[in-house]
């Protein structure tokens, strides 16, 4: 069981940042992908165990319970002997009962000790569940941001394609690539005519209907119809 908690703990104690940054720095997320088969094969160990040293604390917690009322019994029989004056049986149940005094005492011992360790179980699970939750979202964002990077580098490889083209000493390619960057401006020059052309319609309908407010708004001072 030892054994159990020493890794558990070794892997509650693992740095996540720098296995974030290994995989970062490596490109792939096989070092956190380890990680989360180690957590998850411990953790399996970890809720056997718990499950296993609980049974045994109820167990212990039964046969405490039941020997503590044997005591009871024998306690009251010790009495009413003395009272009937059998001295014979009184020392004999009294024997008996220093016996099971001993058992229950180590009946205590053993049920604390167990239920320590059945805590300290719980207890491990949780950290280890709650790491294990936060590596899983670590590599879900980790997963993310190795993608942008790709479409980046897909980005950037492009764009360098092109000026490889445009600087390339074949006339026909570079005149492809600088037809390719004629479309293209012509294209952005459209947009941008498009936009100056909405943005001065609507610049005059504005200016229109502040000018029709400001005209109604006379008529009624002066009393005209319209």
């Amino acid at each position: 069981m030892a054994s159990l908690l020493d890794k558990v703990s070794t892997l509650i104690s693992a740095n996540l940042h720098y296995m974030v940054d290994q995989a970062l720095q490596n490109n792939s997320p096989a070092v956190i992908d380890q990680y989360i088969r180690q957590v998850e094969s411990n953790l399996a160990d970890l809720e056997d165990a718990a499950a296993a040293v609980g049974g045994e604390v109820k167990g212990i917690q039964r046969r405490l319970t039941e020997q503590e009322q044997k005591l009871a019994e024998m306690d009251r029989a010790i009495d009413a002997f003395l009272v009937e004056g059998n001295e014979s049986a009184a020392v004999a149940v009294q024997s008996r009962y220093n016996s099971s005094k001993r058992l229950v005492e180590a009946y205590q011992e053993q049920l604390t000790r167990q239920d320590e360790e059945f805590k300290n179980l719980l207890s491990a699970k949780v950290k280890l569940e709650a790491r294990l939750a936060t590596m899983k979202a670590e590599r879900e964002e980790l997963t993310a941001l190795l993608e942008l990077a790709k479409s980046k580098e897909t980005t950037v490889r492009a764009v360098k394609s092109l000026k490889d083209l445009t600087g390339s000493g074949d006339a026909d390619i570079a005149r492809i690539a600088n037809s390719i960057r004629s479309r293209l401006d012509k294209a952005s020059t459209a947009s941008e005519m498009q936009s100056a052309s909405l943005d001065a319609q609507m610049d005059e309908v504005l200016e229109k209907s502040a000018l029709d407010t400001q005209l109604a708004e006379r008529r009624r001072k002066l009393g005209i119809a319209h």
